[in-house]
């Protein structure tokens, strides 16, 4: 894998990561009613639930991926119409702003920070649109020359370890967090930026493998 993909691999996630999400909601209601003590277990959920998630797409995919060029290229064209599909929505969405769901409420105070991390945690790992997510997304980034299971694995390090410092940088800011989502002009930019990202990463997708 090249630097060059890996950085455009960066960014695109960094971007995706910080369209707010149920995760995120579900982070920044928690930390907006329980303040810092909750930023702890709320992240170490996220980034469990990440590795779940991405640990149960990767099983099989990379496999897949090295099995043939007609499996590598049917898996990417499949993933770029998807992501096409999800960027479509995301800008409709934008285009309508409409607005968000409201943040969990919070759970009960016995075994509070227990409670946060299985709740956050359940949300993270168990949402199969994210695990479809990821077996659409990540195989845009790989170099079908190289090989294609080490760098799914080197893309969902870096995934994860950007989801971590996203589900960080929200828990600390909630309460600014929660005001800017509360804004039908924050949530249109949200919407319009990420969906312009994954229709043009799904465009791209598709275009690449007709050159194929």
């Amino acid at each position: 894998m090249s630097l060059s993909l890996w950085l455009a691999f960066v960014a695109a996630a960094a971007v995706l990561l910080a369209i707010p999400g149920p995760t995120i909601l579900t982070v920044i209601g928690y930390s907006v009613s329980h303040g810092r003590r909750a930023n702890l277990p709320l992240v170490a959920a996220v980034a469990l639930g990440d590795s779940t998630a991405l640990a149960v797409s990767l099983l099989g995919l990379g496999v897949l991926l090295q099995t043939s060029a007609f499996w590598f290229t049917a898996v990417k064209t499949v993933g770029g119409l998807y992501l096409l599909y999800l960027g479509i929505k995301l800008l409709r969405a934008g285009a309508a702003a409409a607005p968000m769901a409201p943040p969990p409420a919070p759970p009960p105070a016995p075994g509070l920070r227990w409670k946060l991390f299985a709740n956050t945690y359940l949300v993270t790992a168990l949402n199969p649109k994210g695990i479809v997510f990821f077996v659409a997304f990540l195989p845009q980034f790989v170099d079908p020359s190289a090989d294609t299971g080490r760098q799914l694995w080197i893309l969902a390090l870096t995934f994860l370890g950007l989801a971590t410092i996203n589900a960080t940088l929200y828990a600390a800011f909630a309460a600014w967090a929660s005001r800017v989502l509360a804004a039908p002009r924050a949530q249109r930019g949200f919407h319009l930026a990420g969906g312009s990202l994954l229709s043009a990463a799904g465009v791209w997708a598709l275009l690449a493998r007709r050159a194929v």
